[in-house]
């Protein structure tokens, strides 16, 4: 069916249940549009050249391989978090064809690699091609790109294995990493992996890898880190594992896994008035490694040593929490992180004009006062409810309020602080006369050249998800038919201007004067989302499913509202064209 309307010719092609609209309504580009194509091609730019300067043929990353909290074998892929996000959103093969040859390297490297004075490591740093025995602060930072590769290859068979045998670590499924508990519902240790839970006391060896003349502060910042039995919420990272093994395969035994241990953690934080626990013992009862005391344990709320005074209690639970909401859309999972953030805000202090929020609870009672008061925590919540109640602290946020239609500069301004962003971390990284025989395994991170946060934002209406083993949430993703590939096609620029509880308004761009695109634009990172309609200059198309394609004329564009019905579909990481 073909009618002319206002402009532009409106194509209905009903082929597999995915409507394909024509778009021919031509327009200059909008800045926004051409600064973010050229930020896609710079970003590929410096990656190439990032990758030239410090990993060699064999892929192997140009450093001194070490073991530990300080610079360890998940710095190495820490360096490259963001590449395999890049590629998903549209940049070159070249960013996914570097990443393959950086892991596989890196992979080869640390199996290599031994800290001899190690439980863990001493007859090699990854076992399985997986990190012995560390924590998820580490191991979820090591994995964030391995997780986001699933968006741009998930007919990688590879791939899949590998995902199947790390889920597995966690499942029960290999006896050499007995891990889960799954009477408990805990995975036991703080320390864990492919060789299995560490259960005897830590060492700072455990902890900070080999002697390093110069730098006793390996050793000395965990000297109050010796007790890592029982279950801890960075333990919940590995619940991306589940999730991602359920997109590629679909097979419900990793669904009912993480449903099943992010469950129980749900359970145990509103049964603790929504503070999350930092201990729960080997009996499964919050606190019992730790004297019976909720904020106890390593990383825990109380953990205060000297040195570094560290404590997780959030990264965990917002992965775990956040992935089980995804594959369910319920909204208990949800709640505890909004208990936290809640009782937090109880506690805050104002000063200077500074809402501060405690960041530690110890006999005393909140301590520990900082800034931080967990924005994307707080954009998550508001993201997955659409409850106007999750703005309540996010008035400042320049994206939150150019979604309310407050902040119009505001994609413009993001798109030039990035270029100036990667503008410094190539001088930084072309300055940098470290050696690879002196430089640790996190030397280069500072320099790394891709940033995607502000292209998630802009390009597919999400949250950043980070760089500590995250899965994607988001409101649209984009696939090139054409080349089969994820990803906006060649010259397509895509910007969310309003996310709204059943809406999406996006404004779709060729910034091509000379050539047709076309698109596929997927509701939700999974297609969890249900179309309804595609609403554009005065028609209404109705979808029958979770994707639609577009096909855009030279520089044509058009804004659609796209109304659809949220975490109605299982998730899935196959491409459009791969799906039944």
């Amino acid at each position: 069916m073909i009618r002319l309307i206002a402009g532009f010719t409106l194509t209905l092609l009903l082929s597999a249940a995915t409507p394909v609209i024509h778009i021919e309504k031509a327009q200059p580009p909008p800045d926004w549009a051409l600064a973010e194509r050229a930020l896609l091609v710079a970003y590929a730019d410096a990656a190439e050249e990032f990758a030239a300067k410090y990993v060699d043929e064999r892929g192997y990353f140009r450093c001194v391989e070490r073991w530990g909290g300080n610079d360890g074998p998940d710095d190495v892929m820490e360096t490259f978090n963001t590449w395999t996000l890049l590629h998903a959103l549209g940049a070159r093969e070249s960013v996914l064809d570097l990443y393959r040859r950086i892991w596989e390297g890196h992979l080869k490297q640390f199996t290599a690699a031994k800290a001899p004075s190690t439980q863990a490591a001493k007859q090699a740093m990854f076992f399985k091609e997986f990190v012995t025995s560390f924590d998820w602060e580490h191991t979820g930072e090591g994995l964030a790109a391995f997780h986001f590769y699933a968006l741009s290859s998930p007919r990688d068979r590879d791939y899949l294995r590998r995902v199947r045998r790390f889920a597995g670590f966690y499942m029960g499924e290999d006896p050499g990493a007995a891990n889960y508990d799954k009477q408990h519902k805990i995975i036991r240790s703080l320390l864990n992996g492919s060789r299995g839970p560490i259960l005897t006391p830590a060492t700072v060896f455990d902890w900070g890898g080999e002697v390093v003349e110069g730098h006793p502060e390996r050793h000395e910042r965990y000297r109050a880190a010796a007790n890592v039995r029982g279950d801890h919420p960075l333990n919940m990272g590995a619940c991306s594992l589940g999730f991602n093994a359920f997109a590629l395969s679909g097979e419900k035994k990793y669904r009912d896994w993480v449903l099943e241990y992010a469950g129980a953690w749900r359970d145990r934080i509103l049964a603790n008035g929504g503070n999350i626990p930092t201990n729960i013992g080997l009996d499964g009862k919050t606190g019992s490694e730790w004297g019976g005391k909720w904020y106890g344990g390593t990383f825990g709320w109380n953990f205060d040593p000297a040195v570094t005074g560290r404590n997780y209690y959030m990264r965990g639970a917002r992965t775990g929490l956040g992935t089980a909401f995804l594959l369910t859309g319920d909204p208990t999972y949800v709640e505890p992180l909004r208990r936290q953030i809640a009782n937090l805000y109880a506690a805050k202090r104002e000063e200077n004009g500074r809402t501060l929020l405690p960041q530690k609870h110890g006999d005393q009672g909140w301590y520990g006062y900082t800034a931080n008061q967990y924005l994307d925590v707080q954009r998550d919540l508001y993201l997955w409810s659409m409850k106007d109640a999750d703005l309540q602290h996010l008035g400042q946020d320049p994206w939150m309020n150019y979604l309310q239609g407050k902040n119009p500069a505001y994609p413009g301004r993001a798109l030039a602080a990035d270029f100036e962003r990667l503008r410094r971390r190539v001088a930084g990284m072309r300055q940098d006369e470290s050696t690879p025989d002196t430089r640790p395994s996190d030397g280069a991170q500072r320099f790394n050249p891709v940033a995607t946060e502000t292209l998630v934002n802009l390009m597919l209406g999400g949250n950043d998800p980070g760089a500590s083993g995250n899965i994607l949430h988001a409101r649209l993703r984009y696939f090139d038919p054409r080349t089969r590939r994820a990803g906006l096609p060649e010259d397509v620029a895509a910007l969310v201007e309003k996310v709204r509880a059943e809406s999406v308004t996006v404004n779709l761009v060729n910034t091509s004067p000379v050539h047709e695109r076309e698109v596929v634009v997927q509701l939700g990172a999974y297609g969890e989302h249900q179309g309804v309609s595609v609403e554009f200059g005065g028609r209404r198309v109705a979808l029958k499913g979770p994707r639609f394609t577009a096909r855009l004329a030279p520089g044509a564009g058009e804004t659609l509202v796209v109304t659809m019905k949220r975490y109605a579909n299982p998730p899935t990481a196959a491409f459009p064209w791969d799906r039944q």
